[in-house]
């Protein structure tokens, strides 16, 4: 006992709580699962199959018109559907901010779509929106068009995915931000006169801007990484070839591990970047206490 005590206050002398060693198991998890996974693929991404140089499957990659392209429609898909989620996320989740009766109803369909999955929301998109889908049905049944609207097996199919699956995300999150606003802040700016936009606009949005940037980086970080949608309501052969695809056809149909590597740290660089352009903004922001429970 008496050692067991000494050793601890040795620890405790040089700052190590002995209650830090309860980070223990989440640090070998992230370690085992993420850190050397990333340095596995990294450094595998220096050794090109056919040679060339340790650079060799990056310049393969940027030479290649067809493989480069895939940033760009990439980034065509994920800002806009993440950008479109965080909007409709912010007017909805200032309404059902307050109590009112069937709020717990409307919460739980609005995040309904995070139990389908992408297949099933993928399947769901053919079936309403394709060229024989309900939607095209009723449009030529009261003559509105001659011919079926394409919406699938395009790039809006996969935008209409993404809105699908990333919505549920950015109201949650909008809403706990929104929650975290005192209203107090808002009633006494009425006192004063300032009408409904303009409490939104000086007050709250101010206050919420900061926690919309993070949505939309959590967001986007889930849209660029889309996979299935892009291959089920998508063109993968044509506009909707994305990033990720272009690395598992390296991967699984050239059996060229290295350099889908490569393309796995082109894509998670541009992620980056885009997140710390996002910061940089976020940092100019408000970032003083909100005065609410949040």
């Amino acid at each position: 006992m008496s050692q067991t005590a000494s050793w601890q206050h040795r620890l405790a002398e040089r700052g190590v709580d002995r209650r830090l060693w309860l980070l223990l198991p989440a640090t070998v998890f992230v370690l085992l699962l993420f850190i050397y996974p990333f340095l596995y693929g990294l450094s595998l991404s220096f050794q090109p199959l056919k040679g060339g140089g340790a650079l060799a499957n990056y310049q393969k990659f940027f030479n290649d018109a067809y493989q480069r392209d895939t940033i760009a429609t990439t980034l065509k898909i994920a800002l806009p559907a993440a950008l479109l989620n965080v909007l409709a996320a912010v007017p909805i989740a200032f309404r059902m901010r307050g109590r009112f009766r069937g709020k717990r109803l409307l919460t739980t369909v609005l995040v309904v779509p995070i139990t389908l999955g992408t297949v099933l929301t993928a399947q769901g998109l053919l079936n309403y929106l394709g060229p024989t889908g309900w939607f095209n049905r009723i449009l030529m049944a009261v003559h509105l068009i001659d011919d079926p609207i394409r919406l699938t097996n395009n790039y809006w199919g996969v935008f209409f995915s993404l809105i699908i699956t990333g919505f549920p995300f950015a109201f949650l999150l909008v809403l706990s931000y929104l929650s975290g606003i005192d209203p107090t802040l808002e009633r006494a700016a009425a006192t004063l006169g300032a009408s409904r936009a303009q409490r939104f606009r000086r007050i709250t949005l101010p206050l919420l801007a900061p926690g919309l940037a993070t949505t939309f980086l959590l967001t986007f970080v889930l849209a660029f990484s889309v996979f299935p949608s892009a291959v089920l309501v998508g063109n993968p052969a044509g506009s909707t070839r994305v990033i990720s695809l272009a690395a598992y056809q390296a991967a699984y149909e050239q059996y060229d591990y290295a350099y889908a590597s490569a393309i796995a740290m082109i894509m998670g660089v541009v992620e980056l970047v885009v997140v710390a352009i996002v910061l940089l903004w976020r940092s100019r922001l408000y970032t003083g206490s909100t005065g609410g429970k949040g």
